[in-house]
This record gives C-alpha cells, structure tokens and sequence, in this order.
C-alpha cells in the first residue's frame, strides 16, 4: 500500500528527535482540543479523543499539556480556540496528487499558507473535487514490530472486527479497515495485548503514482512544506515509493 505510509512511519520515527518537535506538539495539542470540544472531555466516552491522547503520550507530550487542551476543549477551562476544519486539493510534482487538511482559527492565513507552499515547491491548486475522488477515508493503524510478533498475529487479532487488509511496511505493520471501524480494530489490537502507534482515519489512494528518488525527494519537499504551517494538520498524497527507492532518497 503505499510509499506514503513508509513516509508517515520514516516521519513517525524521526519526530521524537525532530527540531519541529514544538510544532507537532502544538498540532497533537490542537487534536486534542477539538476532539473534547466535539464529543466532550472524557476519554471513555470519545473515542476520537482516547486516539488524539494516546497518539500525544507516544510523541512524548507533557501530561500537563494534554491536561489543559482537554479542559480548554470541553469548557472547563477558559481560552479554547474557534477551530475548523477546511480540506484543500490540488497537484504536486509528476501529476501526485494532493488532499491538504487544515485545523484553523483563521481561514485566510491557512489558505494562504497553503497556496505559498504549493507554487513554491512545483505544486498547483485544484478545485473541489478534482483531487478527493481518488481518495477514500479509511482507518489506518500502525503497528511497531516488536518481540516476536509476526503479520499473523496482527492479522488474528483484528480479522473478525472489520480489518480489511494487513500489510508489512518493514519496521511496523499497518492495518487498514473502514474508518467506521477504527475504534474497534484498535480494541481489539490492545485486547490481543498488541501495542501500536497511531491509529487516525486517514485518506488513502486508490490509484498512485510510482515515482523515482528525484520524484520522492520533490513531494517530500513538498510535504515538509505544507506542514511547516501550524495550520495544516496532515497532508494526504497519492504517491508510491519502493523500498530500493527509499533507500537510495535517504542516503
């Protein structure tokens, strides 16, 4: 499945020690506050919530921090922010194409941004529409390979509760179902006693695009760039990497 998802677990990897460590945290920070807002302060009861906290706690936010966005989001603490979601579309290099999701408290600096990052790094803009076909809204999780755990094991564990396919990125497994049945598969994950690492309803391609080490270190660029902004929270691409391709863009 995909070059992307190896980028997301590279990323995943590299963000502990990252010198953008502040802004992802204020991004998981973000997560966290509107997730309460939405469907209120306890974990138990939201599941999106129980996901953005645990996602935090493996990123090593403070509690502190993870404490105060909840209160904030929920309204028993003052200061939260008036946030909301906008989905952005368009191309990156070689034809990728590109859904940008933005969590944002002012629209126009967001779309600005956006567009900056886009034209600067070989990217267009598209209309509505015209990008977010190609993509449909799943629940990815992934899964670090530790011990001896083996794809079937992963697989056991979630095959009755909604998991469509499991597949092996290397260093982890990525288990991909309906995003209806994310909460589920994640149970069922920590009730075989099978840690993970994130679990996020993502949108995944249904058509790629294979590219070379010039092409990959294009979008890479072009993803870095998007992020960089404290507004976009996650960039979805349509884009395949081999392994031999991977190696070769990070050495």
């Amino acid at each position: 499945m995909s070059g992307h998802s190896k980028w997301a677990t590279t990323k995943h990897k590299k963000a502990v020690i990252d010198a953008k460590r502040g802004k992802l945290f204020a991004k998981m920070i973000k997560n966290i506050e509107v997730a309460a807002r939405t469907g209120g302060g306890d974990p138990a009861g939201n599941p999106t919530l129980y996901d953005a906290i645990q996602k935090a706690k493996k990123s090593s936010v403070p509690n502190d921090n993870i404490d105060r966005a909840v209160k904030r989001g929920s309204g028993a603490e003052a200061g939260g922010a008036d946030y909301s979601t906008i989905m952005y579309e368009g191309y990156g290099p070689n034809g990728v194409a590109v859904l940008i999701e933005c969590l944002t408290d002012n629209r126009n600096r967001a779309a600005s941004d956006v567009r900056v990052a886009m034209t600067r790094n070989g990217g267009s803009m598209a209309d509505p529409g015209s990008v977010s076909y190609m993509f449909t809204r799943k629940g990815v999780i992934i899964v670090p390979k530790t011990g001896q755990l083996t794809e079937d094991d992963v697989l056991t564990a979630v095959l009755e509760v909604g998991a469509e396919e499991v597949n092996d990125l290397g260093e982890a497994f990525e288990v991909v179902s309906e995003a209806s049945d994310l909460v589920a598969v994640r149970t069922a994950l920590q009730e075989g006693g099978i840690d993970y690492d994130s679990a996020d309803a993502n949108f995944v391609p249904s058509v790629q695009v294979e590219l070379d080490a010039e092409g990959a270190r294009k979008i890479f660029k072009l993803i870095d760039a998007l992020e960089d902004s404290d507004d976009v929270q996650n960039v979805f691409a349509n884009f395949d990497v081999s392994d031999e391709v991977m190696a070769e863009v990070d050495a």
